[in-house]
């Protein structure tokens, strides 16, 4: 898959191609099932597929204080949307100068003699250009102007995508909502990480550098991984989740990850820390780690002492090996 971060980088005479426009955040299964016929569509066409996205989010630009959290960093992000099967991602740099451009300004240059769309896959909600000024109205008459066609996704349910009477369709949303990031912020706030990981089609990820902590968990006997404040990925409601811990060098170990500000020593500064089950000897210090959520076991408690602590830590261990062990074939436990 090509990755170009400026239309500078795209070969010139790049097409035909299927384009679509959108932020993507998280690549929930909704995104994931109109990409993957998207690619399908264009193959048998003859055409390349591509997405082109923005960073940062266009949210971030214009209303900063009240942006929502990304579910997902530019890393991750990208890394699903290969995964689909992506011929090319066009990676735009946004900017209030980047929002300035007209609707037929930003269709000319990028779509038309950038990636020499001959389709363009839009929601029936698309915006674009400046103040939002561009809607379906506006793309379809400028696909008629400038040779190409539009395509128009519907809202994709859990019905849709799943197994009709499946387990997996029974433990939808009894609404049938549409798969979206919005609904994944929800169930992250509510530290639902298995539902959310339904709607994700995968387990919640953050991702971060390991940094120095207090170094309290290593006196108590489970020293753990703790992810910079800058970690990529929404971090979900406090509590003790099982999960597992990635290794930039593919290794896959279980851990227990606690999320919250460690309220029995009084933390104010809330913090996300993975202990690594049986392992005592990892130095991660300066590591780039991923963090996969699979279930959230309790909520952040306040403890008496340190006596209380320890032994309910030694009950979460235990919790997160049953939790785990299904898996455990999949992801290998060295390291």
């Amino acid at each position: 898959m090509h990755l170009w971060r400026d239309l500078a980088d795209v070969p010139d005479g790049f097409g035909p191609s299927v384009v679509t426009i959108g932020n993507f955040d998280g690549v929930h299964r909704g995104h994931v099932g109109v990409l993957q016929r998207m690619c399908a569509d264009a193959r048998s066409a003859g055409a390349s597929a591509v997405a082109v996205t923005f960073t940062p989010h266009p949210l971030l630009v214009h209303q900063p204080e009240t942006a929502p959290p990304l579910l997902t960093g530019d890393v991750d992000r990208l890394e699903l949307l290969e995964a689909t099967g992506l011929d090319a991602i066009l990676l735009l740099p946004y900017s209030l100068d980047f929002a300035r451009q007209s609707p037929e300004e930003f269709v000319r240059r990028y779509l038309v003699d950038g990636l020499g769309a001959r389709v363009v896959v839009v929601g029936r909600d698309v915006r674009f250009g400046w103040e939002n000024s561009g809607d379906l109205g506006t793309m379809v008459e400028l696909g008629e102007r400038y040779g190409f066609s539009v395509e128009v996704i519907e809202d994709v349910t859990p019905t849709q995508t799943a197994d009709p009477g499946s387990a997996e369709d029974h433990a939808a949303d009894p609404l049938r909502r549409r798969w979206s990031s919005t609904w994944v912020r929800e169930l992250l706030e509510a530290g639902d990480v298995v539902q959310a990981a339904r709607v994700l089609g995968r387990p919640h990820r953050l991702r971060g550098e390991v940094v120095h902590g207090d170094a309290r968990g290593r006196e108590l006997g489970f020293p753990t991984a703790n992810l910079g404040q800058d970690a990529a990925g929404m971090v979900p409601a406090d509590g003790v989740y099982a999960g597992w811990l990635r290794r930039a060098d593919g290794t896959v170990l279980p851990a227990a990850v606690s999320i919250g500000t460690n309220p029995t020593f009084d933390g104010v500064q809330r913090r996300v820390e993975a202990y690594v089950l049986d392992r005592t000897d990892l130095d991660l210090y300066g590591e780039e780690v991923l963090l996969e959520l699979v279930e959230r076991l309790r909520p952040t408690l306040r403890f008496d002492g340190i006596e209380a602590l320890v032994t309910q830590m030694h009950a979460d261990v235990e919790r997160v090996r049953e939790v785990l062990a299904p898996a455990t074939g999949a992801a290998p436990t060295g390291g």
